[in-house]
């Protein structure tokens, strides 16, 4: 995956008000120091492309967005 790329999320993760399918994007990669799961910085915004919050993940927890999907909105949970 390209970095500044927009990206899903995989799945909920509640600790950072995140949910299945909202849309991220990936600034940074960063491999695992024992050559695990690499990890991915994200940056995520709201609806008006406001930055919210920098965050650390494993790769396995974003998915490349799709031409047959659409974005939607929801109201901002606890971030």
């Amino acid at each position: 995956m390209p970095l500044y790329e927009r990206v899903a999320w995989a799945r909920d993760l509640d600790e950072h008000g995140l949910k299945k399918g909202d849309v991220v994007v990936l600034v940074d990669k960063v491999p695992h120091p024992s050559g695990g799961d690499a990890g991915f910085v994200l940056e995520i915004f709201n609806a008006i492309d406001e930055s919210i919050k920098v965050i650390t993940v494993r790769e396995s927890d974003v998915e490349i967005l799709r031409a047959d999907e659409i974005l939607s909105v929801r109201i901002l949970g606890q971030i």
